[in-house]
């Protein structure tokens, strides 16, 4: 049963990521909405399919293990990216750009 709450919690997160994406007006915002996205919706979806499994504990323990490399390697991805995106130029639309205060 928890299986099937679990389900539907990362398919909401997913679409609401989508949604997200979709409106979001710059690259930094959409990138946070793909980030939670990715992070929230794909970890919550493995780990019901890790309680969900017929399959041996192996099967179990890999989606487990995929659920931790998501969460470790995804928003140190997504961080990578928009540092690369403000030190190739494109300015974020926001009121006050605290990385510029960094920069000389």
């Amino acid at each position: 049963m928890i299986e099937y709450f679990l389900l539907l919690l990362g398919e909401s997160i997913m679409i609401f990521g989508t949604l997200g994406i979709l409106r979001f007006p710059d690259v930094y915002t959409r990138l946070h909405a793909a980030t939670k996205c990715d992070t929230g919706g794909a970890m919550t979806i493995l780990i019901a399919l890790a309680i969900a499994s017929e399959a041996s504990l192996l099967i179990k323990l890999k989606f487990l293990v995929l659920a931790f490399l998501i969460a470790l390697i995804n928003p140190m991805v997504s961080h990578a990216i928009a540092r690369g995106a403000y030190k190739y130029g494109i300015k974020p639309e926001v009121v006050v750009d605290m990385y510029a205060w960094d920069n000389p």
